[in-house]
């Protein structure tokens, strides 16, 4: 049955055009060498070295920026114990209105004390500014150094310049280096995002970015499997590209230097715009879906990159809205502004009220913190 699974996913009609199978890049001619699965074997070791690097990096050299810029890691107001409360909120973390009026009786507590009692516990679990400054710092660095990287290489590839040369000889390009280890470089680092997700604090996004990194890795190492290095290549340089610029607004945000990170937020935003809504669909994604159809022809794993190429434009449609709003606000009031992503709340949110109502036992998070703060991520 395995055997008969692994026939069927693997099939050559699915993964390539007309007349190619997997057998013809197995023997590639005398020079030239061809992409293989068994080639990111090294993958998972590598990754856990990324892992271990990033955890030197944070010590050895974001931390001490932290304190030169200081920027402390600070220690969160601590909750009163209490057994009943903390088992509900290894649970549930946001108790709804029927449980608080339980909880109000069982305890013989106000309803706002029991409310207040979440929130600082709530907030017990959240990272510190430091930790996400030494976070950010991590992967502004590794942004920084792949993008430079894949520019070097690919600024003398001849595809970088005429997108058709994507596609002539399909599958049989020849792998170089520079495409070998800019694919192992990404491909180690999202899944050491994967180990870190599940040892670092949990955030309110895990399950979103779970999913995001294990779509990337995906999708990464099947374009490798079936030779779309040229075109996967455009795609992760491109996005690569505005990330150092969020990271780095990140940076300026936690070190509280305000103009300089509305400065960075604003050009983050234009090389958004830049890359992911102009250079990705009228250059990659016209060149995978027209340029490909005429020169090599649809199959179906074509249909399928297309279609995965197309929900990406679409979520950075969604992306591209949020974000000008956020940038549009910071030139004309001096401030990059707060949006409805993240999960700090403000102190006072419920001690305000006069009275207990049905809306106090609902409470939204009204004064929610900046984008900038690392409890979401861009990719």
């Amino acid at each position: 049955m395995t055997t008969s699974i692994s026939t069927w996913f693997w099939s050559d009609r699915f993964w390539f055009p007309e007349n190619v199978s997997w057998a013809d890049l197995e023997h590639p001619p005398p020079g030239v060498e061809y992409p293989r699965l068994e080639h990111l074997l090294c993958i998972l070791p590598l990754a856990v070295g990324v892992f271990l690097l990033r955890k030197l990096f944070e010590r050895l050299v974001a931390k001490p920026c932290a304190h030169i810029l200081q920027i402390q890691a600070g220690v969160p107001r601590q909750a009163q114990p209490n057994a009943v409360l903390e088992r509900l909120y290894q649970s549930k973390t946001c108790p709804d209105a029927r449980q608080l009026e339980g909880l109000s009786k069982q305890l013989d507590w106000d309803v706002r004390k029991i409310q207040r009692w979440f929130r600082i516990r709530r907030n017990q679990d959240r990272p510190s500014m430091q930790k996400k400054f030494c976070e950010s710092m991590w992967r502004f660095t590794f942004y920084l150094a792949i993008f430079l990287y894949s520019i070097s290489h690919l600024w003398v590839s001849p595809w970088m310049w005429n997108t058709r040369q994507c596609w002539y000889n399909y599958p049989f390009q020849s792998l170089s280096p520079g495409q070998y280890n800019h694919y192992v470089a990404e491909l180690a680092f999202y899944w050491s995002l994967m180990f870190s997700q599940f040892i670092d604090i949990k955030r309110k996004d895990f399950v979103i970015m779970l999913v995001h990194h294990l779509a990337t890795i995906i999708l990464i190492t099947f374009s490798y499997a079936n030779n779309m290095l040229r075109a996967g290549t455009l795609v992760l340089c491109v996005h690569d590209a505005s990330d150092i610029f969020l990271e780095a607004a990140k940076l300026a945000n936690y070190a509280k230097y305000q103009r300089l990170c509305d400065g960075l937020f604003v050009v983050f935003s234009i090389s958004f715009f830049l890359t992911r809504l102009v250079i990705f669909p009228f250059w990659i994604v016209h060149s995978v879906l027209f340029e490909s159809w005429e020169i090599v022809g649809p199959y179906r794993a074509w249909w399928l990159f297309n279609g995965l190429l197309l929900v990406l434009q679409t979520l950075h449609i969604i992306w591209f809205y949020l974000i000008a709003r956020i940038a549009i606000k910071a030139i004309f009031k001096g401030k990059v502004s707060k949006d409805d992503r993240s999960d700090i709340e403000s102190s006072s949110d419920e001690e305000n009220h006069s009275s207990y109502n049905k809306s106090t036992l609902k409470p939204k998070d009204r004064n929610n913190s900046s984008n900038l703060n690392g409890e979401t991520h861009d990719h």
